[in-house]
């Protein structure tokens, strides 16, 4: 890693001084608000972002916890010592670490020359991702899908011994400084990384160690792909006589398997696209409303309100920099 951000990710950070201090645990108002260990994206994301890092926290102990966000570990220099779902996994230099939100993560102190960059990433962010990968199945996909419906899948946690993979190296390290940063246009540079990064990842899956729970994906990703393209137009109907069920029963198992039904998808997908235009684009919003397939505009303004508590031209206010820098 370049030798400029490792100093900058190597800086004893004030939770690091309280601790060094005598605190012998972690603040968990930090990370929760919830008595149950969630450790929740809303305190470590600025709104409206996608994807964040942060230096991992050393010389203390992290007990069990899961997250409500996708996590990716990069492990800089040294080591550190993480058991998940009850497997001890040690990272050392140049490897990653992919958790979806159930993976269940405790971590022991790291000292202070271990230093490991933490990707707190939103489900969305890894849509361009899945789109990359296609439809063969592998176990890179099924992590993305259990990621994606925030569903325990047949991975749910992926270790990649990769240090000595260049083309990986650059990737990771290229992700940690556009953010660290704060460069522009990140947001469709980072996306496009993260998917080639997977795309790498995939001649390297001898170099893996995995874990998680068994359940079919298969279908699972045919819904989600068909719901990626198809977001303005499409319907459970097309998407059955696609795929050859019956809509009644397709609709009962898109529920069974993802935890929602097909609509709540579909209007989850919509409102990640208007956002996206909001904060990325000029578009007025009422042809952002129509764009993504709302024909209704006082709904869409309704739902929008109610997932993001203001409205859209005050999103884009609030979320749109004077300098053009886009938010992820």
């Amino acid at each position: 890693m370049h030798e400029e951000l490792l100093k900058e990710l190597s800086v004893i950070t004030e939770e690091e001084q309280r601790i060094l201090g005598g605190k012998t645990e972690i603040d968990q108002q930090i990370y929760t608000e919830k008595k149950e260990m969630v450790i929740d994206s809303r305190k470590l994301l600025q709104k409206g972002k996608l994807i964040q890092v942060r230096a991992h926290t050393r010389f203390v102990h992290f007990p069990k916890h899961t997250h409500n966000y996708i996590e990716v570990i990069y492990m800089c220099q040294g080591t550190t010592t993480h058991i998940l779902n009850g497997k001890e996994v040690v990272l050392e230099e140049g490897d990653l670490l992919f958790l979806n939100q159930n993976a269940v993560q405790e971590i022991l102190p790291a000292g202070r020359d271990d230093i490991a960059v933490n990707f707190i990433v939103l489900p969305e962010f890894l849509d361009t991702a899945f789109s990359m990968l296609g439809d063969e199945e592998n176990q890179l996909r099924d992590f993305l899908v259990g990621a994606l419906c925030g569903r325990d899948g047949e991975t749910s946690w992926m270790y990649f011994h990769v240090a000595d993979i260049l083309p990986i190296q650059n990737l990771v390290e290229n992700m940690v400084w556009t953010i660290f940063y704060d460069s522009s246009n990140k947001r469709s540079c980072n996306q496009i990384t993260m998917g080639l990064l997977f795309l790498q990842l995939l001649n390297y899956m001898d170099k893996m160690e995995t874990g998680g729970s068994k359940y079919d994906s298969e279908l699972t990703a045919a819904v989600l792909s068909y719901i990626n393209e198809h977001y303005k137009s499409g319907t459970l109907s097309e998407l059955a006589g696609q795929l050859g069920y019956d809509v009644y029963w397709l609709s009962r198992e898109i529920r069974r398997r993802t935890g929602r039904t097909y609509k709540e998808l579909l209007q989850e997908k919509r409102m990640q696209q208007a956002v996206y235009l909001l904060t990325n684009s000029e578009i007025p919003v009422t042809d952002i409303i129509e764009s993504v397939g709302y024909d209704n505009t006082s709904y869409f303004y309704r739902k929008f309100r109610e997932k993001h508590g203001m409205s859209p031209k005050e999103y884009r206010g609030h979320f749109v920099q004077n300098d053009g820098t886009d938010f992820v």
